[in-house]
């Protein structure tokens, strides 16, 4: 197995520099407060255990110039972002920067087996590029609730055969490393916590609109999961009693209203005689998606407008309770029928600031995640490398 801290200084000199970078012994001393000699003896240890190495001399501060100090360039993370459609597999260094990253569409509905096989078939490719010396830890989201604790997924409503599949223990003998297993949205709320909007906002909600609909909390700089690893599953919230029936088998759900299938079903129903555009895309394509309900909005469809006007209803209307409950400081849209862009985020917006408590929408930023699909991955690595940079005593 890779190399670990052996304590909690080693610990929090490690995450130091991932999150800001090649450090001089003596900006360290000044963050962690260890004397000279204490810190000397932590770092050099890590340089012992591969982690961490000198990267010559920063600017004399009035004396003997301190030592440059970074992570070493050899360690790697890999992140597995499975999706409800696609599976995208990345791999970064000890800072968290993206090295490579490949994907593909994969329907997850193929089973724990196929899909996770694709996933290592595609770490293959960046494997076989030399990115790969060593893998220091994994960290994989799927598209359903998950047991964080157990490290598999729980009677998820969209991945039928994956129901309290081993994903952790599995990958982990396969990689022969730590692996960790979320619910992909906390995933990209990590990705943004680290490298997106959110860096500088210790309390946010990250929506995920994609073939489902889930959200990721973040208190006090840290995903919140709840007790058995739940929280956060908004796309099953209630809108309507009367409304469509959705995946996990009730009826009014949010995503059955506004998930990514929900809107196909309701545009390939309009493309049936209210919209000549949505026929006319569904004649070429066989299929219609959100990224086709954008386009023929951009057009001028008045069909596929109100198809996004009224998603992003249903949309605000859930997030203008949670906003009234939780008081966010940030609430990010993202997933792909995030694509729709400013037409939806307009309509979400407008109705969190009408409905929610002044008090908590006074301030409240509600963005698009600026990540560009990248979310996912660099949320994985940050995961997996909060648990490698971690130590808990025996």
């Amino acid at each position: 197995m890779p190399a670990r801290p052996q304590n909690v200084h080693q610990a929090r000199l490690l995450r130091l520099l991932r999150d800001e970078g090649p450090r001089s012994r003596a900006e360290l001393g000044d963050v962690v407060r260890l004397s000279r000699s204490k810190l000397a003896v932590e770092l050099d240890r890590l340089v012992e255990l591969g982690l961490v190495e000198g990267a010559g001399l920063a600017a004399s501060r009035g004396g003997r110039r301190s030592g440059i100090v970074r992570l070493s360039p050899r360690l790697r993370f890999v992140a597995f972002d499975i999706g409800a459609t696609s599976i995208d597999v990345a791999v970064t260094d000890g800072e968290l920067e993206v090295l490579g990253h490949v994907g593909e569409q994969c329907d997850v509905r193929q089973g724990a087996t196929v899909v996770l096989d694709r996933a290592l078939d595609l770490l293959g490719k960046l494997r076989d590029e030399g990115l790969i010396p060593q893998v220091h830890g994994t960290g994989i989201g799927v598209p359903g609730p998950v047991s964080f604790r157990d490290g598999m997924p729980v009677v998820p409503p969209i991945m039928p055969g994956w129901d309290r599949f081993p994903v952790r223990d599995a990958i982990g003998q396969e990689l022969g490393c730590p692996v960790l297993v979320d619910n992909d949205v906390n995933l990209m709320a990590l990705g943004e916590l680290h490298a997106g909007l959110a860096r500088s906002v210790d309390d946010f909600l990250l929506v995920k609109i994609g073939t489902g609909i889930g959200c990721g909390i973040v208190v006090d700089g840290a995903i919140y999961r709840g007790v058995s690893g739940s929280a956060g599953d908004i796309g099953h919230i209630r809108v309507d009693d009367d409304g469509p029936i959705c995946a996990c088998g009730n009826a009014g759900c949010l995503e059955a209203f506004f998930g990514g299938a929900a809107l196909a079903r309701d545009a390939a129903a309009a493309a049936s005689g209210e919209s000549p555009q949505l026929a006319a895309l569904l004649e070429t394509h066989g299929e219609l998606t959100a990224e086709h309900v954008g386009m023929a909005a951009a057009a001028g469809d008045p069909v596929a407008v109100r198809l996004i006007r009224e998603g992003g209803r249903h949309v605000g209307q859930v997030l203008a309770g949670l906003v009234s409950f939780f008081n966010p400081g940030l609430v990010i849209i993202a997933g792909g029928v995030a694509g729709l862009g400013h037409a939806l985020l307009a309509e979400i917006r407008s109705v969190v600031y009408r409905r929610s408590a002044p008090l908590a929408t006074g301030n409240l930023p509600i963005v698009l995640s600026e990540l560009a699909g990248t979310a996912g991955v660099v949320g994985g690595a940050r995961l997996i490398s909060d648990h490698v940079f971690s130590f808990t005593a025996a």
